[in-house]
């Protein structure tokens, strides 16, 4: 099958490119695209460049990715759509569409905060793996998010996952003086399920903060949680959660 132009040119931005990942898909090798711009302003945040200034980094046209995915047939499976945002680019489910077209499974990373784009989404059959952060215990969500949080928004969006029976996991960048380590278990209880969400959540990942490039300048200097308090917080965790995992310890 030879792939067509996807019709998303004018409404995605899409900003940087990984072209082949062993680590972003679980169980696949992936292509990961980054969109830009985003409706949070994460103090610890990576990806500022996504994120403040998107103008500055060069644009990738969709038709030179499809070409290199037609290329790597068999040899790439998946492909994570990052950011940045990316439920709030306009071309998004079209652009998940045509890759899903091409026989390539689809995986996007999201901060839940537009839950009527994921259930969309989901509701159309175009995702086959969903990320979502948990930024924060409610009470300092919008300090972590750098911006005024409806906390009801992360909720919807957190049942909407655990009801779809699409593979998912939440995951959580534990950042000291935003996630104290008796934050976990009311971080973990968001995403336990409950009454219509049997299934519950498949896996949580606590992610260790890197202190590098931060949208805040002052978060460079904030010095990570040592790794073994990383792993309390993970078996405080998997008191409501039965798969915990730790990254970048």
């Amino acid at each position: 099958m030879r792939f067509r132009k996807p019709p998303v040119g004018k409404t995605m931005q899409i900003r940087g490119w990984v072209k082949t990942s062993l680590i972003d898909f679980p169980g696949r090798i992936a292509t990961v695209l980054f969109t830009s711009g985003c409706n949070f302003r994460c103090p610890y945040c990576q990806n500022s460049g996504l994120v403040l200034h998107p103008e500055s980094l060069p644009e990738i046209a969709p038709a030179q990715i499809f070409q290199l995915l037609e290329r790597r047939r068999g040899l790439i499976d998946g492909v994570v759509i990052t950011g940045g945002e990316p439920t709030l680019q306009r071309g998004l489910d079209d652009l998940l569409r045509e890759i899903k077209e091409l026989g390539l499974a689809t995986k996007l990373d999201t901060n839940g905060y537009r839950p009527q784009v994921l259930r969309e989404l989901l509701e159309r059959g175009l995702l086959d793996y969903v990320a979502m952060d948990i930024k924060a215990s409610p009470a300092k969500y919008s300090l972590a998010a750098g911006v005024p949080i409806d906390i009801r928004r992360i909720e919807e969006s957190i049942r909407l996952i655990l009801s779809s029976g699409v593979e998912h996991e939440f995951r959580t960048t534990v950042v000291p003086g935003i996630v104290a380590p008796g934050d976990i278990e009311e971080m973990a209880r968001l995403i336990a399920g409950g009454e219509g969400n049997e299934r519950g959540c498949q896996r949580y990942v606590l992610q260790q903060f890197r202190p590098r490039s931060t949208l805040d300048p002052r978060f460079s200097e904030v010095t990570p949680y040592p790794a073994q308090t990383l792993l309390e917080m993970a078996r405080a965790a998997e008191k409501w959660v039965g798969r915990v995992e730790v990254r970048g310890i």
